[in-house]
């Protein structure tokens, strides 16, 4: 039974998957040294697919295929979904600046690399969400893997937005190969995309030798509340994280004992009618926590502390509530803002930290496919200028050869 607590109790985080890091770091060795033998070895004993050089990359025409066989609703809802994304991104499109002194300009990198999860499911939103901030910085070259290229969404998805390199990988020896290359995977400059513990630790191993976006796991909600509130939409929310899996985290905060109580009580009802009712079961029963706060700053408080993925604000003046949360994921405000709007559709990435990442880390965006490259440009009057600060500092370093390069250009 789901106690109403007036304390946030957050989870030990004692896991530290040091028996995964192991067949983790396993796999990419294997992978690095071996390639395509190695890779095809793990994708037969991992995801039951006998691959080759000739099938490891999904042909034009099954891509074809796939986006000719969607239904027409299912097609336009991507297309619409598409657009919204994309629009957002490049509204953050950044700017080529230099005063003639100094300046930045951001560049795309060459080639990235896009995990798209499957092997429980089919994810043709992870598809848009990962595609299109990449689309959005400008990057070329853009491949894709997933061990789940059965699903004709995942595949449509992939077209609509202009990838056609798609890869039948997944798991570890996926990360390793876009990190590192095989004899039929290109290696890539860096990493986006969500996955399961081998694939976010993979992540983490070969971050250094490629750039990564984040370490995600499981799915998080955290949600704030008062009296004006629906209980039902609450329930519903909790539900929808829950249902990611057995390990999401699901937190209600709320001033309003009833609707506390009615979350709770609603909770059985609606676990027990739910499609996906064993993993529901299981994630709010031991995962889901509903507290019970005196007042709106008290529950701020305690969002900042579960630092989430998600955050929901479902109260009056949501808006201005929101400038006092800082450790999120994303926010949602307001009644009707479920999170799986931005799921698919509102135009923001869904892939976001979680475990408390977002204390440091951000929403997948087109910042992970670009760099900023700095720009500095002295004539003879300007290197004069500062040449005197530049020559002590160096010289207080011992750097008596990067005081000379200045010295040498003011004698000539």
């Amino acid at each position: 039974m789901i106690e109403i607590k007036t304390a946030y109790v957050k989870k030990s985080g004692a896991n530290d998957y040091q028996k995964e890091l192991l067949i983790v770091d396993e796999i990419i060795k294997n992978v690095r040294e071996r390639g395509d033998e190695a890779l095809f070895e793990y994708t037969k004993e991992f995801d039951n697919i006998s691959l080759s050089k000739r099938n490891i990359k999904v042909g034009e025409d099954e891509i074809l295929d796939a986006y000719e066989s969607m239904p027409k609703e299912l097609l336009a809802s991507l297309m619409r979904c598409k657009t919204n994304i994309l629009k957002y991104h490049e509204r953050q499109a950044k700017s080529f600046e230099f005063d003639g002194k100094t300046g930045w300009k951001f560049v795309p990198v060459r080639r990235a690399g896009l995990y798209v999860p499957g092997g429980l499911a089919a994810y043709p939103s992870s598809v848009l969400m990962c595609a299109l901030p990449a689309v959005a910085a400008g990057v070329g070259d853009i491949a894709m893997v997933t061990p789940n290229v059965k699903n004709s969404a995942v595949l449509a998805a992939a077209k609509i937005c202009g990838i056609n390199k798609i890869y039948r990988i997944g798991g570890a020896q996926a990360i390793a190969a876009l990190a590192y290359g095989t004899e039929s995977v290109e290696k890539v400059d860096t990493i986006a995309g969500p996955g399961n513990i081998f694939v976010t630790l993979a992540k983490k191993r070969v971050f250094g030798d490629v750039g990564i976006d984040m370490l995600a796991g499981p799915s998080e909600i955290a949600i704030l509340a008062d009296e004006t509130a629906n209980p039902d939409y609450i329930t519903a929310d909790l539900l929808s994280q829950a249902e990611h899996g057995p390990n999401g985290a699901t937190v209600l905060v709320t001033t309003s004992v009833a609707l506390a109580e009615k979350v709770r009580n609603g909770l059985f009802d609606a676990i027990n009618n739910s499609k996906r009712k064993d993993i529901i079961s299981k994630s709010i029963d031991e995962n889901c926590q509903i507290i019970l706060v005196k007042t709106i700053k008290e529950a701020v408080s305690i969002i900042n502390e579960t630092a989430s993925e998600h955050a929901e604000i479902c109260t009056a003046n949501a808006y201005e509530i929101s400038k006092g949360i800082y450790n999120a994921g994303a926010i949602f405000l307001g009644n009707n803002t479920p999170v799986a709007a931005g799921d698919y559709y509102a135009g923001p990435s869904h892939v976001l930290p979680t475990g408390g990442n977002c204390r440091f880390s951000s929403v997948l965006s087109i910042d992970a496919f670009q760099k900023r490259i700095s720009l500095v440009g002295y004539d003879k009057e300007e290197l004069s200028e500062g040449a005197s600060d530049i020559i002590n500092m160096a010289e207080s370093e011992g750097l008596f050869a990067h005081a000379e390069s200045v010295r040498i250009r003011l004698k000539s």
